[in-house]
């Protein structure tokens, strides 16, 4: 990957040498300084031109200052940004954990009320089936009890039935027997012819 860089300010006096060379102008302004007396003669040329050097440093210490503190604030700004989406993802996240866990707990209901319905449905059956074997169990013996009586009832029916028979033989016997008896008195009692 190419990296360019570049430089902030463009330089003082444009692009002079062509091949970005500036050594002619340092040059010129160490001649000129010379003049006069060379370096701090009585001119004060290069004094002056010292003073504005740290003048300028300075001011760009100033200005990496400023540069600096701005930096900073926007670096902090930065952290508080990154705080604050930090402390919203968190309640983010805790109000989705909370949701899940209310889904949680609300799948655990529902699984126990599935669960307690499988259970009331299953002695529901148990207890129609107890009561229907009851049911039948007592029409049964209702059905039973009803059959015995009928066939007591037809019992003593036919008892009756047959004493009334027997009555009546007994009274054809006796009728039979007072007409055989009778028939031999009145024979008995008949002269003899």
């Amino acid at each position: 990957m190419e990296t360019n860089t570049y430089m902030p300010v463009a330089p003082v006096g444009g692009n002079f040498g062509g091949d970005g060379s500036y050594w002619w102008i340092i040059l010129l302004f160490l001649f000129a300084g010379w003049g006069g007396g060379g370096f701090g003669g009585n001119n004060g040329f290069m004094g002056a031109d010292v003073q504005r050097g740290f003048d300028q440093s300075a001011m760009m210490n100033g200005i990496n200052g400023l540069q600096n503190t701005v930096s900073s604030g926007f670096s902090q700004s930065e952290i508080a940004a990154n705080s604050r989406q930090m402390a919203d993802m968190n309640q983010s996240f805790a109000v989705q954990t909370s949701i899940l866990q209310g889904f949680n707990g609300l799948q655990a209901q529902l699984s126990q009320c599935c669960c307690d319905n499988r259970l009331a449905t299953v002695q529901t059956q148990n207890i129609v089936q107890s009561e229907g074997a009851a049911t039948r169990l007592a029409i049964e013996n209702q059905t039973q009890a009803i059959l015995d009586k009928l066939c007591a009832l037809e019992i003593d029916n036919l008892k009756g039935q047959i004493v009334n028979l027997q009555g009546q033989l007994n009274a054809a016997n006796l009728s039979a027997s007072q007409t055989a008896q009778t028939a031999q008195i009145i024979a008995a009692l008949k002269p003899a012819a």
